[in-house]
């Protein structure tokens, strides 16, 4: 008998071993994975027929978190790169061990690469759960300065009256810009172009308007 719940199954079967074998199957998950609390106990014909466990089985985070994670580590162990990754109470996929440096890389290209494939590669078997990385305490790092870079092109913007383009950046970052001025009443933001290479604008409200260059005549 199996009754399915909020993420959440209770089994009765016979062993635990049954029961961290049928949770497996049910989410795709390795046992390790797996929280399982038995429930109660009942022996049959007083224990000659051996005994029934009702045991409640459930994932320990998002079952698309717990597959991103296994492949996270399967990917960074063929890197041969010292690190693992914890989920964090937010739901991210923090990296954290001696390589961290490295995994980051040059503006965290490296960590948007391979968060970007992970992500890619496992998109159907997550159930299009999409998962962000971490390491490092990185992504906070690039929210700061990714809010100082909105705040410097506004002021670009309004003080030159036109608007001013940023580089492309992931729809984590553009929102990131999106937010910091989005009570801006001087200027507005538009995300524009196609991925890999999409990027924010940055428009002044009152564009400044050109004056008519002065002609210089010819006749005398």
């Amino acid at each position: 008998m199996t009754t399915e719940g909020q993420e959440t199954l209770v089994l009765e079967v016979a062993t635990l071993e049954e029961a961290q074998e049928q949770g497996s199957k049910h989410w795709g998950l390795e046992p390790e994975d797996l929280s399982f609390s038995v429930l109660d106990e009942e022996k049959r014909l007083f224990g000659l027929l051996g005994r029934k466990l009702r045991v409640e089985v459930a994932p320990l985070a998002a079952p698309g978190l717990l597959k991103v994670r296994r492949h996270a580590r399967e990917l960074l162990s063929r890197m041969e790169l010292e690190v693992q990754p914890e989920i964090t109470p937010e739901g991210l996929l923090n990296l954290v061990g001696d390589d961290a440096g490295i995994v980051i890389g040059r503006y965290g290209e490296t960590l948007k690469a391979l968060e970007f494939l992970t992500n890619l590669m496992l998109h159907e078997e997550a159930g299009g759960h999409r998962v962000r990385f971490d390491c490092g305490g990185y992504r906070e790092r690039r929210e700061a300065s990714l809010t100082r870079l909105a705040e410097s092109a506004a002021r670009d913007a309004v003080r030159k009256g036109r608007p001013i383009s940023l580089d492309p950046m992931s729809s984590w970052e553009r929102r990131i810009i999106h937010v910091a001025l989005k009570d801006d009443g001087e200027v507005e933001t538009r995300s524009v172009g196609d991925e890999p290479l999409r990027k924010v604008v940055v428009w002044p409200k009152h564009r400044k308007e050109r004056r008519p260059q002065r002609r210089l005549s010819t006749s005398f």
